[in-house]
C-alpha cells in the first residue's frame, strides 16, 4: 500500500500540476489518501504520456476517488503506527537508564563540557557547540552547580541527577523510529515498509545504546533524521513549487541542516545530501521550457535563502550563545588569540597599558596555535652558532619576558614626559629580561628547518653591539579603534618582526626542537614565506609603570573574528586526531569493520561486579542492510543495461524514475555518511557509522518492498508481507537476545559467551 497519490509521489518535478481526487490541502499531515491496492509503483497512478519506451497500455480506472471511511482509516493507521513506534522507542531508550551510576565512555567529555556552560568557563573542543549546550541545559535543569568534573569511570555524587541528564539526551533518540516511518511515508512507501523501517531503527542495539547516555550522538542522529524527513517532504511536494506545503518543508529542511551542522561537523554530510538533491532538481527544472526565467530565478533564490542563509544563520547563532555563556577564563583560552582572552573574566590580561613604549616589558605570542610565547633560557644550541636558544613556550614563565629598546647607540626617555611609543616601521631591539641577551639572527641554518636562518640570543645588553640584533616592526592588522599613528598596541595589533640585515621575518615553524631544547617550538628567521600567517605576532602581556591601563572598550574582539578563529582552531584539533601507530587503541575501529560488525566496543571498565555496556549493533539490521546497500546499485545497473538494450521492465517510465529518486535519497544518504570516512585521516570509532546505518535501515525496508513489487507484481503481495514480517520479528528477537549489552549487566562477561558470534568480538577476552 502507498501513503501517497502518484500525482505527488511520482513523476518529474514540476511537470504535472494535476491533483488526485480527495488530495489533502498543503501543509496537511503526511499520510494522504490511498486504496488498499494502490502503491507508489501501481501503473494506474502513472502518467501514460511520460514513457519513452513501447509499453502495454492499461485501461485507466473509472474513478480515483476514495471512500471517506477508507481515508479516515488510512490517517488513523498512520498515527497509530507513529504512536506505537514512539512507545517502543521510549521503552527501549528509558528502561534501566540509571542502572550504572558511573561516568560512561565520552560522558566524561560531553557532560564535562555541559558543566562549563553551567559555571560559564571557556573551553575548547573539536565539535560545534549546539549539542553540548543542550547537555548543559539538561544539567542546569537539575540544579547542577558545576562542581563535579565528570572524570571517566568516577561515580556520580548524590547531588548530580545523572538519570535525568541521560533521560533528556535519550529523548532525542526516541524520535528516530517515528521519523524513519514518516520519512518512508513521505517517499511514497506503503505502511508496511514504513513500519518495517521504524522497527529496524527502534530495535537496533547500537542506536539504542548510544542514545542512553549523555553523548552528542543521539542529538546528531535526531537532527540527521530531521533533515532527511524534511527532504522527503520537499520531495513529496516537488510538483507543487511555491505552495504553502512546499515552503513549509523547504523551511524545515533549512532549519534541520542548521541544527545538524551545529551538533557535529559530520552533520555537513547531511548538508551534502540535500545539496546534491537540490542541484539535480534545479538542473531538471532548467531543462523545462515551460518554466519561465523569472520562475527559474525564484527557484534558485528561495533555495539559497532557505538552504544556505538559514543554516548559516543558525550555525552562527549557536556560537553567539556559546560565547555569551562562556565569559570566564578557562582551559581553552590558549586556542584563542590574546585579544579574545582579554575579554574573559579572570584572564589576567585586563588593566594593561594599551600603547607599547620603549622600556616596556612585554611577552610576544605567535599566531601559530601551538607555538605559544617567544621564549629563551640559559641553554645554548649544541651546534650551529652555539648561542643561546630561542624557542616557543605555551606556559606562563618569566623567561617569556622581553624589554623593548632602541637600536644600539640610541637611548630613550624614562619619564612620563619623555616617553616614546613604538610605531609601525620603527627598528627595535628585544632584550631578554632574565639573561639580557638580544634577540638575534644571522646566516646560520636553522636546527630543524634547515632552509631558514637560526634565531638566537646574543651578546649582553649594551655590550658587543651587533646590527644583527635589529628588527623592524611591521604592523599588519590593527583591531583597536582610533590609532592614527599606527602605534604598537597590546593585544590589538598583529605585526611582523623583520630582520633588518637579513630581510627575513621571525616565524614559528610549527615543529618541535629535539630534547636538548626540551622539545619546545622552533623559531626561525624565515627567508621565503614572509606572508605566512605564522609570521604574525601580538603583544600579550605588557608592563610599564609610566603608562595608564587601557580602557575596557579598547580591548574587545569582534564576534566575527572570534567565530572564524574558533572554527579554525576546531579544524586544527580535528586534524590532529590521527591514530598513533605505536599505540594500541582498543576503542577505535576502521570503516571497513563497521558494516560487517567485525568489532564491538567496551564503553566502560570490565570488572565483574560493575555494570558493563558493550556497543554492538543488531546483526539482522546491520548485516542485512549491508547486503541491501551492496545489492541495490547492482540491481539498478541490471535495469540500466536492460533499458539500454531496449528491454522494458516497467509499465511506465515514471516507476523507474521514482525508484531512482527514492534510491538516490536513501542509498545516497548512506554513501555520503559512510564512504568519506575512508578518506579521513583522523581516528575513527564505531559510532561514526550510526548516521549511515539510519539510512541503510530505511533503504533495506524500501528495497524489500520494491523488489517484492518486481517479483510478485504487487507491492502488498503475501510473499512481500511475509518477508517484512520475518525481518521485523528477527530484528526484535536479536535485539532482545543482545539486550544485556544494551541495558547493562553486572555479572561476569564470560556468562554471555553464547553471544560471541564472531571471534573478533572482545566480550570477555582479557587480552582485548
Amino acid at each position: 500500500m502507498s501513503l501517497f497519490e502518484q500525482s505527488e509521489a511520482g513523476g518529474r518535478p514540476n511537470r504535472s500540476t494535476k491533483k488526485a481526487a480527495g488530495d489533502s490541502k498543503p501543509g496537511s499531515p503526511p499520510p494522504p489518501k490511498y486504496s488498499e491496492k494502490d502503491s507508489l509503483f501501481t501503473s494506474d497512478n502513472l502518467d501514460d504520456n511520460d514513457s519513452d519506451m513501447p509499453v502495454r497500455r492499461e485501461k485507466a480506472p473509472k474513478s480515483t476517488a476514495v471512500p471517506r471511511q477508507s481515508n479516515e482509516w488510512q490517517l488513523n493507521q498512520y498515527w497509530v503506527h507513529i504512536a506505537v513506534l514512539t512507545l517502543f522507542s521510549a521503552i527501549t531508550r528509558f528502561y534501566k537508564i540509571g542502572f550504572s551510576n558511573r561516568v560512561i565512555f565520552d560522558e566524561a567529555h560531553h557532560m564535562g563540557f555541559g558543566g562549563k556552560y553551567v559555571n560559564h568557563t571557556f573551553y575548547h573542543d573539536v565539535h560545534p557547540p549546539l549539542a553540548k549546550m543542550l547537555i548543559g541545559l539538561s544539567e542546569a535543569l537539575t540544579g547542577f552547580d558545576g562542581s563535579f568534573d565528570f572524570k571517566s569511570g568516577s561515580r556520580f555524587p548524590a547531588n548530580v541527577n545523572y538519570t535525568f541528564m541521560r533521560l533528556f539526551n535519550a529523548s532525542f533518540g526516541v524520535t528516530l523510529a517515528p521519523m524513519a516511518y514518516a520519512t518512508m511515508a513521505s517517499l511514497g512507501c506503503s505502511p508496511n515498509a514504513a513500519l518495517l523501517a521504524g522497527l529496524l531503527v527502534c530495535f537496533d542495539n547500537a542506536l539504542c545504546t548510544i542514545s542512553r547516555f549523555a553523548l552528542l550522538d543521539a542529538m546528531l542522529l535526531c537532527f540527521t533524521a530531521m533533515s532527511v524527513l524534511s527532504l522527503s517532504g520537499l520531495y513529496k511536494y516537488r510538483n507543487q513549487p511555491f505552495s504553502m506545503a512546499w515552503f513549509k518543508w523547504l523551511l524545515a529542511t533549512g532549519v534541520s541542516l542548521g541544527l545538524v551542522a551545529s551538533a557535529k561537523w559530520v552533520g555537513f554530510l547531511a548538508v551534502g545530501l540535500v545539496g546534491l538533491y537540490t542541484l539535480y532538481e534545479l538542473y531538471d527544472i532548467f531543462g523545462q521550457k515551460e518554466v519561465s526565467l523569472i520562475s527559474h530565478l525564484w527557484h534558485w533564490t528561495t533555495r539559497v535563502v532557505a538552504l544556505v542563509a538559514i543554516p548559516v544563520a543558525i550555525y552562527m547563532l549557536c556560537f553567539v550563545v556559546h560565547f555569551n555563556l562562556l565569559y570566564k577564563s578557562g582551559p581553552g583560552d590558549a586556542e584563542m588569540d590574546s585579544l579574545f582572552q582579554a575579554g574573559l573574566q579572570g584572564s589576567g590580561l585586563q588593566n594593561q597599558p594599551l600603547d607599547v613604549a620603549y622600556g616596556s616589558k612585554i611577552t610576544l605570542k605567535s599566531a601559530h596555535p601551538g607555538a605559544g610565547l617567544l621564549h629563551s633560557h640559559t641553554d645554548a644550541y649544541p651546534d650551529g652558532s652555539k648561542q643561546q636558544q630561542i624557542t616557543g613556550y605555551s606556559h606562563k614563565d618569566t623567561n617569556n619576558d622581553w624589554i623593548v629598546k632602541k637600536i644600539h647607540g640610541q637611548s630613550f626617555g624614562n619619564t612620563t614626559e619623555t616617553i616614546e611609543f613604538v610605531k609601525n616601521g620603527d627598528i627595535v631591539r628585544l632584550v631578554h629580561e632574565r639573561t639580557t641577551r638580544n634577540l638575534h639572527s644571522h646566516s646560520v641554518a636553522g636546527h630543524v628547518s634547515k632552509r631558514d636562518w637560526e634565531v638566537s640570543g646574543y651578546g649582553l645588553d649594551g655590550t658587543y653591539p651587533d646590527a644583527n640584533d635589529h628588527w623592524r616592526v611591521e604592523v599588519v592588522e590593527e583591531l583597536s579603534r582610533n590609532n592614527p599613528e599606527r602605534r604598537l598596541r597590546t593585544l590589538a595589533t598583529r605585526f611582523r618582526l623583520r630582520h633588518v640585515n637579513q630581510n627575513c621575518v621571525l616565524r614559528a615553524t610549527g615543529k618541535s626542537l629535539p630534547q636538548w631544547a626540551w622539545r619546545q617550538a622552533e623559531m626561525v628567521c624565515d627567508r621565503r614565506n614572509h606572508l605566512d600567517e605564522n609570521t604574525l605576532w601580538n603583544v600579550e602581556n605588557h608592563v610599564n609603570p609610566l603608562l595608564p591601563p587601557a580602557k575596557s572598550d579598547q580591548l574587545k574582539s569582534s564576534f566575527l573574528r572570534n567565530f572564524v578563529r574558533l572554527n579554525l582552531a576546531m579544524a586544527r584539533s580535528n586534524n590532529a586526531l590521527t591514530p598513533d601507530k605505536d599505540k594500541f587503541d582498543a576503542l577505535s575501529s576502521s570503516p571497513q569493520d563497521w558494516p560487517v560488525m567485525r568489532l564491538g566496543m567496551r564503553m566502560c571498565g570490565w570488572e565483574d561486579g560493575e555494570v558493563k555496556f558493550w556497543l554492538i549493533g543488531n546483526p539482522v539490521v546491520w548485516l542485512v542492510s549491508t547486503l541491501a546497500v551492496v545489492l541495490g546499485p547492482i540491481q539498478v545497473l541490471y535495469y540500466v543495461v536492460r533499458r539500454q538494450r531496449g528491454l522494458c521492465d516497467f509499465a511506465r517510465q515514471n516507476e523507474w524514475e521514482t525508484h531512482l529518486y527514492v534510491s538516490g535519497i536513501l542509498w545516497g544518504g548512506w554513501a555520503l555518511h559512510y564512504l568519506p570516512f575512508y578518506a579521513m585521516g583522523r581516528v575513527t570509532y564505531q559510532h561514526h557509522y550510526f548516521p549511515a546505518l539510519y539510512f541503510a535501515a530505511m533503504y533495506l525496508a524500501y528495497l524489500v518492498e520494491w523488489s517484492g513489487r518486481r517479483i510478485a507484481g504487487a507491492v502488498n503481495s503475501p510473499s512481500t508481507r511475509a518477508a517484512m514480517l520475518a525481518l521485523g520479528l528477527a530484528a526484535i528477537a536479536n535485539f532482545l537476545y543482545f539486550a544485556p549489552f544494551t541495558f547493562g549487566f553486572d555479572y561476569a562477561a564470560e556468562d554471555l559467551a553464547s553471544r560471541k558470534w564472531f571471534s573478533s568480538w572482545n566480550i570477555y577476552d582479557a587480552a582485548k
